[in-house]
């Protein structure tokens, strides 16, 4: 996929006004539009006008997407980070899919599900009344928080329209209380914390869509752990038992005798909490050690000239 430059498209530069960003946008219609334009193109060119226009005139949009662009050139290959929107607080449903789906690849991968399944806008009307709108924000947290539970703060950017019609972010700060047993997807509804209500309604809700920081050893599935379990020749071959420290304890699990790498051991109810609580999948992986010694190599030695073992004894079958 590669990386739209959407202030090339519209012809503007990166501290465009909100004003000088729309006569921009509408010389560039009245250029391409196809129903009197005679311009080449002038269908796929009016559209990616409108793709440029959807993302740079919506404050929240264009905030996520000039961090998210630093650095790249139009056309360059491009792959956006993992949870790069990570932090951002948002309001409203965005694009859905389906919606996405008339503008570019580029645009449906970075924007198609922003709001996502829980963010829709609630309103309740009585005379002006009306309840503010839900906001959403996707954060990082500790695995380990998983596990004990915890409160953390949790910081925001909020993007806002100044005065001068630029997009700037400004920071918001609360105090979260993260469950015991949250797993990766979950929402953490946060009452009161978004939109302002009109005419003494009540504010709407934040919610906050909880993903887990990479960890140097684990890899979760739902509540689900799993992990790379490195074990030695003479453990995997003659069986043993080996402790695994994981976020909460320790658990010991049996290697069975024989094992070999690729196998995976399943330990029931020791993944994250909840109700059922998850499993601990173990990946066993056999690691040789190195012949740099002189005892070592007359081991390996001995074990080549007295096992008489040929690992690819299949291939001749």
């Amino acid at each position: 996929m590669q990386f739209k430059d959407y202030y090339q498209t519209l012809g503007v530069t990166r501290d465009v006004t909100a004003d000088d960003l729309k006569k921009a946008f509408r010389k560039l219609a009245r250029k391409y539009h196809p129903d009197v334009s005679k311009e080449v193109d002038a269908e796929l060119h009016m559209k990616e006008v409108n793709e440029a226009y959807a993302v740079l005139s919506d404050p929240e949009k264009r905030a996520a997407y000039d961090q998210l662009g630093r650095g790249y050139q139009p056309g360059q290959d491009f792959r956006p980070p993992p949870d790069w929107d990570a932090g951002f607080e948002f309001s409203g449903q965005g694009y859905s899919p389906h919606e996405a789906a008339d503008f570019s690849d580029f645009f449906a991968e970075l924007f198609g599900r922003m709001g996502g399944a829980h963010a829709g806008a609630r309103h309740t009307h009585a005379g002006f009344r009306a309840q503010g709108e839900d906001h959403h924000a996707k954060v990082l947290l500790d695995l380990d928080d998983a596990f004990s539970g915890a409160t953390r703060q949790i910081a925001l950017r909020v993007p806002q329209m100044d005065a001068h019609g630029r997009v700037q972010l400004t920071t918001r700060t609360l105090s979260v209380k993260i469950p015991k047993g949250v797993r990766a997807g979950q929402v953490i509804r946060l009452a009161g914390q978004g939109a302002p209500g009109m005419g003494g309604a009540p504010a709407g809700d934040l919610l906050l869509e909880v993903q887990f920081k990479p960890h140097p050893r684990f890899r979760t599935e739902g509540r689900d752990l799993h992990l790379t379990l490195p074990v030695a020749p003479w453990e995997a071959a003659l069986g043993a038992i080996v402790p695994v420290d994981l976020p909460h304890g320790s658990v010991k699990v049996r290697i069975p005798e024989g094992a070999q790498s690729g196998r995976q051991l399943r330990v029931r109810g020791h993944g994250i909490p909840g109700q059922p609580p998850g499993d601990l999948l173990l990946n066993i992986q056999v690691v040789l050690p190195p012949a740099n010694t002189p005892k070592g190599r007359e081991l390996y030695e001995t074990m080549a000239r007295e096992l008489a073992f040929d690992p690819r004894h299949q291939w001749r079958a």
